[in-house]
């Protein structure tokens, strides 16, 4: 299975070390349990002066990237927020129910807009608060690594 992470917005270079760091850590572990690579896209912000236009924008230029049947992961502050071991299992389920594709859209400042949420597979979430999208990206690099260690047998102190 091939991991997308689509991304608006560019990486300043102190967040952009730790993405980094978790995307070749979640890439190496990941080649053990059948994910054959993990990959960033970023999309560059809308500079439109209207809000929905922006999320409009940027939603139209996420879709462009999206490859034909994948599955479409959402990151929003209203989605279903799951503990590690549970995204490990859903992680588990994509790869081993046949998905080839799995790509996980962070939205820019303003969201998604609906034209896309209606694409989507799952909404997740990290919780009730508002993330910036650059800390969104880290936490789900760093999810995506825990999850494949935890998928490759490593012990997860959690548990």
């Amino acid at each position: 299975m091939r991991v997308l992470v689509l991304a608006v917005g560019r990486m300043k270079s102190a967040e952009g070390e730790l993405a980094a760091r978790y995307l070749k850590r979640a890439a190496q572990a990941g080649r053990n349990i059948g994910i054959r690579a993990i990959e960033i896209v970023e999309i560059k912000e809308s500079r439109a002066k209207d809000a929905e236009r922006r999320k409009l924008e940027e939603s139209i230029a996420l879709a462009n990237v999206i490859p034909d049947g994948a599955a479409l992961v959402i990151l929003d502050e209203r989605g279903e927020a799951l503990g590690s071991g549970a995204f490990a299992e859903r992680l588990a389920q994509w790869r081993d129910g046949g998905v080839s594709t799995l790509v996980f859209a962070i939205g820019g400042a303003d969201g998604i807009a609906e034209s896309l949420r209606s694409r989507t597979r799952t909404t997740l979430s990290f919780g009730n608060a508002t993330w910036p999208h650059q800390l969104v990206r880290i936490m789900l690099l760093e999810q995506l690594y825990r999850a494949v260690t935890i998928l490759s047998g490593h012990p997860y102190h959690r548990e």
